[in-house]
C-alpha cells in the first residue's frame, strides 16, 4: 500500500516543484508572456478560453479514440492471422513495418487528398501511426506460450481453436496491453500531426489547429494551454489503459499481482 501511495505522491511533488520553479523564474527575470507565460497565466487562459479549447479537445479525442479502436481491431486480427499462417505473416509483416517507418507527415497530405471526408482521413492517419505496436506485441504474445503447456494441450488432443482461446490468448494479454499503452499515446500523436497537416478549422478544429492559430496570433498563453490539454489527454489515455490492464491481469498474472501486494 505504501508503494502505491509513493507512485502517486512522488510524481505529484515533482510536478508541483517544477511549476513553482517555473513561476518563480518567470517572475524573477520578468519574462514577457509572449515568450514564456507563467503557469498562473496559463491556468487563467485555460479557464477563460475553456469553451474553445475543450471543444477542440473533444474533436481531437474523438479522432484519437476512433483511431485507437480501429488499430486494435485491425492489429489483433492481423496478429491472429500471423500466428495461424506463417505464409500470411511473411507476406504482410514487412508492410506493417513499412507503415511504421514511413513518416506520417509525408503521407498524410496524400490521404487527405484521396479521402474526401475530413474526419475519416484524420482517423486513417492516426491509425497508421498507432497500429504497429498492437500488431508486434500481440503477435509476440501469441507466440510466447509456455512450451510445457503447449505440449500438454497437444497431448490431450486440443484443437487449434481450443489452443488459441485457452492458451495463446491468455498468454498474450500482458503483451497486448503493453502494445496498447504505446498505441494510445501514438494515436493521440497521430491525430495531432494529422490535424496540423490538414489544417481544418471552424467547428471541426482540434487542438492542433488552436495551437497553429495561437502561434500565428502570438497568443502564447493559449498555445501553452492547448499543449497542456494534449499532455493531460495523453496521461489520461495511458492511465485508463493501465487500469484496464490491472483489472484484467491482477488476479492471475505476476506483473499485476506484485503491485497488489
Amino acid at each position: 500500500m505504501k508503494g502505491i501511495r509513493l507512485v502517486y505522491v512522488a510524481p505529484a511533488l515533482v510536478g508541483v516543484l517544477f511549476l513553482l520553479m517555473w513561476e518563480l523564474l518567470v517572475r524573477a527575470f520578468d519574462t514577457p508572456f509572449y515568450i514564456v507565460p507563467s503557469p498562473v497565466l496559463v491556468a487563467r487562459t485555460l479557464v477563460h478560453d475553456a469553451p474553445l479549447l475543450f471543444g477542440s479537445l473533444l474533436v481531437t479525442l474523438r479522432i484519437t479514440g476512433l483511431a485507437l479502436l480501429l488499430a486494435v481491431v485491425l492489429g489483433v486480427t492481423l496478429a491472429f492471422l500471423f500466428v495461424q499462417s506463417r505464409a500470411v505473416e511473411v507476406s504482410l509483416f514487412p508492410y506493417a513495418i513499412l507503415l511504421q517507418v514511413t513518416p506520417i507527415v509525408a503521407i498524410a497530405p496524400l490521404i487527405i487528398i484521396w479521402v474526401k471526408d475530413a474526419l475519416a482521413a484524420l482517423v486513417i492517419c492516426a491509425t497508421i501511426v498507432a497500429i504497429f505496436p498492437i500488431i508486434s506485441s500481440t503477435t509476440l504474445g501469441l507466440r510466447s506460450v509456455d512450451a510445457d503447456l503447449a505440449a500438454l494441450f497437444r497431448l490431450y488432443g486440443a484443437s487449434r481453436w481450443e489452443t488459441l482461446t485457452r492458451l495463446r490468448i491468455p498468454s498474450a494479454l500482458p503483451y497486448f496491453f503493453t502494445g496498447l499503452r504505446v498505441s494510445g499515446g501514438l494515436a493521440l500523436i497521430g491525430a495531432v500531426v494529422a490535424e496540423f497537416v490538414a489544417g481544418t478549422g471552424g467547428t471541426a478544429s482540434g487542438l492542433a489547429y488552436q495551437i497553429l492559430q495561437a502561434g500565428l496570433q502570438l497568443n502564447i498563453p493559449r498555445l501553452f494551454a492547448a499543449l497542456l490539454l494534449i499532455t493531460l489527454a495523453g496521461v489520461a489515455i495511458f492511465t485508463m489503459v493501465s487500469a484496464l490492464a490491472r483489472l484484467s491481469l491482477r488476479h492471475w498474472h505476476e506483473s499485476e499481482v506484485a503491485l497488489e501486494q
